[in-house]
């Protein structure tokens, strides 16, 4: 088994691919009362495809491993009205960062625009995020689906260790690109954990059920709040959630070559040998 070392950086920052012939799984333990389990090691986990176990070859766990972060905000029409808890929302999300840690930001109406200059792709300061954000004028349809594609390809250029990405819009999509299943494959294929913040409304393109698939299937969650003490909740979940996230490097099963969707089980036990609750990735997607 490989402790973890500085190579292991290098296996992190990888899309997921049968080149690189290790699957990344971010995953986070609580126990029965929903509480977050810390503590583990790596014998304390379990991964499987099909029943089949898959060797676990790289392990880490904590707020020591640096983290790219790129958060996705809608500034489509329907968000206008929205303002106010949609930039409440971004600047407690950008509090989740650490000194160590890389923050994008990509935003979305009819069009995609990277609030950051192309010769500065990223930042460790909240503040200039935020200010970038907030001069993109709310208007437009929503480009959601292609919004999310231009992030997932911005964290590969991410230099730290770990990849997440924050959304924060509706949920509605009907200006995109690209389809439901092409976004699907490209999030399955990346090693990024999705995060959403819903703030819905009443207007009728709103989707809260696409922004929980999105966030399911990486081991992510989307959440809903609805008032100003619901959004600091959220986002102090959120950060603990990442400060808690064991990040487990796995070799593929026989089938990585197949382009097929590859389906993985993760289990934890805690000391006392009992099953713990783990809310990981369903599986991977070789390119």
């Amino acid at each position: 088994m490989l402790s973890f070392v500085p190579a292991f950086v290098l296996l992190l920052q990888a899309i997921i691919s049968v080149h690189t012939e290790l699957v990344v799984v971010p995953a986070v333990v609580t126990d029965a009362r929903g509480q977050l389990v810390s503590g583990l090691t790596q014998d304390n986990f379990r991964v499987s495809e099909n029943g089949h176990p898959l060797p676990i070859v790289a392990f880490h766990h904590g707020e020591g491993a640096s983290l790219t972060l790129g958060l996705v905000v809608d500034r489509s029409q329907s968000m206008r009205s929205k303002a106010g808890a949609l930039f409440a929302v971004v600047s407690r999300v950008l509090q989740v960062a650490g000194p160590g840690d890389e923050l994008f930001a990509v935003s979305f109406n009819d069009r995609v625009t990277f609030a950051l200059p192309e010769d500065r792709p990223f930042t460790n300061v909240g503040g200039t995020v935020l200010t970038a954000t907030a001069a993109i004028p709310a208007e437009g349809q929503t480009a959601l689906y292609d919004g999310v594609a231009a992030a997932l390809e911005r964290l590969r250029f991410g230099r730290a260790e770990r990849h997440a990405l924050i959304i924060v819009s509706d949920g509605g999509d009907n200006a995109s690109r690209l389809k439901y299943d092409e976004i699907l494959a490209l999030v399955r294929q990346s090693d990024a954990v999705i995060y959403a913040i819903g703030l819905l409304g009443s207007d009728e393109q709103e989707d809260a059920g696409l922004l929980k698939r999105l966030c399911k299937d990486t081991g992510g969650v989307a959440y809903f709040p609805e008032t100003l003490e619901d959004i600091v909740i959220v986002s102090g979940q959120i950060a603990r959630d990442l400060r808690e996230q064991y990040t487990l490097g796995v070799t593929p099963g026989e089938s990585v070559g197949s382009k097929k969707f590859h389906a993985i089980q993760v289990t934890a036990t805690g000391a006392d040998h009992r099953r713990l609750q783990v809310r990981a990735r369903t599986g991977y997607l070789a390119r």
